[in-house]
């Protein structure tokens, strides 16, 4: 005599992975949130690190800065290049070394430099120390902050050109808000 599962049976296991699968959404969901918002920081990091590079290895100033035409959403992607005019923006005689895709809409990023306003940049010299757009000499660094929900990511740039990523949620103390370290 065969025997397989009734109707009731096959129900109750389909109801049981629903409950399931629904106490694990929003675990699931933060997990893709947070490889989402580490990917971003990863690809940001790459990315002053590309900068830093090429000015040392070009030997002049490199620029990195917001990819969209008013500089100022780094959320729309960003762009290294050799900025020969100062102006913040690359020019279509401007040699373009790489440039990242927009992020998710969620992710937002806000800035906090020295002694810059719109458009943003972080530039580095020939000896690899963030500078202004203007001078090799002039320093010019700061934090990039990224956000995703309640996640916040720091990437901060001494003046020496040292770039460190920190979690303020893991410990405000390692990771004080912009402008509250000098």
């Amino acid at each position: 005599m065969k025997r397989g599962f009734s109707l009731i049976e096959l129900l109750t296991v389909l109801a049981v992975a629903a409950v399931a699968a629904c106490l694990a959404l929003p675990a699931m969901q933060d997990t893709v949130r947070r490889y989402q918002l580490n990917a971003a920081v990863a690809d940001l990091v790459g990315a002053i690190d590309l900068t830093r590079s090429q000015a040392i290895a070009r030997a002049g100033r490199v620029m990195l800065a917001p990819l969209e035409p008013g500089g100022v959403n780094w959320g729309a992607g960003w762009v290294v290049f050799v900025d020969a005019n100062a102006d913040r923006r690359p020019s279509p005689d401007e040699e373009v070394i790489a440039s990242h895709v927009p992020l998710a809409a969620e992710l937002l990023i806000s800035t906090s430099f020295t002694g810059s306003g719109a458009p943003y940049y972080i530039a580095f010299n020939s000896a690899g120390r963030p500078c202004s757009a203007t001078s090799g000499q002039a320093a010019h660094w700061g934090t990039l902050s990224l956000y995703l929900g309640e996640a916040v990511r720091r990437i901060r740039v001494n003046m020496l050109g040292r770039v460190r990523v920190c979690d303020p949620q893991r410990g405000p103390g390692n990771c004080p808000a912009p402008g509250k370290d000098g």
